[in-house]
């Protein structure tokens, strides 16, 4: 009965709410940004390899925190997922969510750099503290908040290591009674560990395997991919024909690559849902507009790469993808092994270990903003342990839970977070592309870059660009 209510509260939201607000605010954004995820690549590079005083947040570390936790099980079993249930049509609708999408990542960081706070250790910020600058009632800030804790804290971090221990499904020692929740109890102690470490402990370890697996996956794909090259037509036939497959999508909305490619697309990269630009608000940068691009290039690695990289290692492989969202991992390993015989298994193995802790980290670095808000102040190091022991409990206990019910709970705290984020933005966005404007009109002339709240008429308080 639970798993139905939240199915049908998931096909009003991803079926008529979100795909309106996303999409339609995402061309919006590149229409007042000309395009600047396509225009400024070259200075979205240029902005992650700026360097920063050895103590602060650099934006290199900020985005692999951000995309810590876009790249991870999603990126694997997400779009797997979204292949069994969806078609491979849905691949199509990830490409577009997250090409419009950029834009509103671009707003929404460039926002939480500007509105950002100074701490002890280092500037912190995100879409609470825009959103209260923003609708002057704390109380939205505080709901966007709650909906982040339930979001990351429980929804997605559950997920993770549901998806984490499913991997292991297709080998002899697994016991569908114990084994999950033996698994969970490695990852949920590990996890802990680092949490205990607290937040330079997390960005330092998500910076140091982020880009190895990252590039990793991506090389394995790509020689997957040329080793069933001559099916590739085929492949990209498939996924055009059934992007707009119109009577199929119109049959049956709810079940269509429409609605899996945007859900899936969505849970993966986050751009408009609020998640990423708390880690933006971290990086010490001499203009905020720098931080927006390169969340752009977090979107581009998440989908564009990570994400296509999945969808063709299943795709070219030749294996009919199963018509259950339980079965998503093994058909993720069916695929690989198809190519690489019993070293796919092993291998989408080890990716799932990292995508996985990985995700943990950079999701729970999200709570821990999130939760410095709501207390109004640093917590208490008795407060940080419960939080630590509670977070640690819930990666146990998901790793034993349904898969149905973990993404459908996932979707909709998710689909919260993104109802209040994006009227936000949108509202304030036109600080962000005047924040744009002046940073590509300091760069025609050449010169040291800065940044002042008054060079874009600013009418709130900030800590920082004053």
């Amino acid at each position: 009965m639970l798993e139905k209510i939240i199915s049908s509260a998931n096909d009003v939201l991803y079926g008529y709410v979100l795909i309106i607000v996303l999409v339609l605010g995402g061309i919006w954004f590149t229409i007042r940004t000309r395009g600047a995820q396509f225009r400024l690549l070259g200075q979205q590079f240029k902005a992650v390899t700026e360097k920063t005083d050895k103590d602060s947040v650099s934006s290199f570390q900020a985005l692999m925190v951000s995309t810590a936790s876009r790249v991870g099980t999603g990126n694997i079993i997400g779009v797997a997922t979204a292949l069994c249930m969806g078609g491979f049509g849905s691949v199509f609708w990830m490409w577009v969510i997250a090409i419009i999408g950029a834009a509103s990542a671009f707003v929404e960081s460039t926002l939480a750099q500007i509105y950002k706070k100074r701490g002890k250790e280092g500037c912190f910020g995100g879409p609470a503290y825009y959103i209260e600058a923003a609708t002057k009632r704390r109380g939205i800030a505080i709901v966007f908040s709650v909906f982040l804790i339930l979001t990351y804290g429980f929804g997605f971090n559950m997920l993770a290591s549901y998806n984490l221990q499913s991997t292991f499904s297709s080998y002899e020692f697994y016991d569908a009674k114990y084994t999950p929740w033996i698994i969970g109890l490695i990852v949920a102690v590990l996890v802990g560990y680092c949490l205990i470490g607290g937040g330079k402990r997390i960005i330092s370890v998500t910076s140091f395997l982020v880009p190895i697996m990252g590039a990793l996956y991506i090389l394995v794909a790509i020689v997957i991919t040329i080793l069933n090259a001559d099916v590739l037509p085929d492949v990209f036939s498939q996924i055009f024909e059934g992007a707009f497959d119109l009577k199929a999508i119109f049959g049956g909305f709810s079940g269509s690559c429409i609605m899996y490619g945007i859900k899936r697309g969505l849970y993966s990269n986050e751009a408009g849902v609020g998640s990423a630009p708390n880690a933006s608000a971290s990086a010490e940068v001499s203009h905020p507009a720098k931080q927006g691009l390169v969340q752009v290039l977090s979107v581009f690695i998440d989908t564009i790469l990570v994400c296509t990289a999945t969808a063709l290692m299943c795709m070219t492989s030749g294996v009919t993808p199963p018509t259950s969202s339980d079965e998503a991992a093994a058909y993720v390993q069916d695929s690989l092994s198809a190519t690489l015989g019993e070293a796919g298994p092993i291998f989408i193995t080890v990716a799932m270990l990292l995508f996985a802790f990985t995700t943990l980290l950079g999701n729970l670095y999200y709570v821990d903003k999130s939760i410095n808000y709501l207390l109004g102040k640093e917590p208490t190091k008795v407060v940080k342990n419960v939080f630590y022991v509670v977070a640690s409990l819930v990666i146990f206990i998901g790793a034993g839970l349904s898969a149905d019910l973990l993404w459908g709970v996932a979707d909709i705290t998710m689909g919260g977070m993104t109802i209040i984020n994006m009227p936000v933005i949108l509202y304030l966005g036109k600080y962000a592309v005047r924040a744009l404007k002046n940073y590509e009109k300091q760069i025609k002339k050449g010169g040291e870059i800065t940044f002042n709240k008054n060079d874009i008429g600013l009418p709130h308080e900030t800590d920082y660009w004053n």
